[in-house]
């Protein structure tokens, strides 16, 4: 089948797929890449390091391990997109251009992620269904949805097997923050249990659809272990678990920390927010290859405290 190949491998997705990918085929067969050294490697046993625009880098890899999958992960997330909105486009969409070129090139399968933020403002806010409007309002959403139709094209003139899901915000206690609009459902975790208080940039109410890693984690592999047949679009499969509100995430952590204090200050951030779906219809990928979610906020909640006072060495 052969060796597996990361990138992004460093990145709060990266992170985690790759000690999944490692239990499951091997730490021999997974190959990392990325611009940055992972903090912890212990479930890579090669890691190279690149540009992501740089085909031949790229090329020189695949060839090198004899690569049969690749998770192409790296991506600049949306808030520090619309900083660099020119390095955005560069990396998220001549990236992607160099993976499906290579996967054409060397019979290659791919994963790729698209998001929420493929959405926009006259997206339906509840329940967005799997087809509708895309009409982003963030350079990383115009990333997204651009790639979407990237990959459906490969797909559908090329014959390339790449497979998507729309990832909601995710939360993980493994990698802090990383430029999304949604990190403030990690850094109010974090911030929690080191400060007992957090400062929102977003609105209280502002509701958006959110995933615990290990749910996207399982997701990303069930759908690259469907059979071909399963998988309905090329496009990218509606992905959900839960939606709440900021005030809501704020009040299930306080029943745990009783002295914490949750403040909210929007900022630029807001706006991308306010484009974005409060929940998802996702039953297309249920029904096709058999999505189920396993975490609700508060089991979520419990989970992250509890591995986060490991992490941070905080006892109490």
């Amino acid at each position: 089948m052969g060796k597996i190949l990361v990138t992004g491998c460093s990145g709060q997705v990266g992170t985690d797929l790759v000690e999944e990918l490692a239990r499951k085929f091997g730490r021999e067969n997974i190959i990392g890449f990325d611009l940055n050294q992972p903090l912890e490697n212990k479930h890579l046993e090669v890691f190279e390091k690149g540009d992501i625009t740089e085909k031949e880098t790229l090329n020189h890899i695949v060839k090198k391990y004899d690569i049969g999958t690749i998770y192409h992960l790296v991506s600049l997330l949306s808030a520090a997109g619309e900083k660099k909105p020119d390095a955005a486009w560069d990396i998220n969409m001549k990236g992607l251009k160099h993976v499906l070129d290579l996967a054409k090139e060397h019979s290659l399968r791919v994963f790729w992620p698209s998001s929420i933020a493929a959405f926009g403002p006259s997206t339906p806010k509840e329940n967005t269904p799997q087809e509708t409007i895309l009409n982003p309002n963030s350079m990383y959403g115009i990333t997204k949805a651009s790639g979407e139709l990237l990959c459906n094209y490969y797909f559908q003139k090329f014959g390339v097997d790449v497979r998507s899901v729309r990832y909601p915000g995710l939360i993980s206690y493994k990698t802090e923050p990383g430029g999304g609009t949604t990190d403030y459902a990690v850094a109010i975790y974090y911030e929690a249990l080191r400060n007992k208080k957090y400062t929102c940039f977003v609105r209280q109410d502002t509701v958006l659809p959110m995933m615990y890693m290990p749910d996207a984690i399982r997701a990303t592999i069930s759908i690259m272990d469907a059979p071909k047949e399963k998988i309905k679009t090329r496009l990218s499969y509606n992905l959900a678990a839960m939606s709440f509100s900021a005030k809501q995430l704020a009040e299930e952590i306080k029943k745990h920390i009783l002295d914490f204090k949750c403040s909210f200050v929007p900022d630029s951030r807001q706006k991308i927010a306010d484009g974005w779906p409060k929940s998802i219809d996702d039953k297309k990928a249920r029904k096709d290859w058999g999505w189920k979610h396993e975490y609700n906020l508060e089991k979520m909640t419990i989970d992250m405290l509890e591995k986060l006072r490991i992490k941070l060495g905080i006892r109490e």
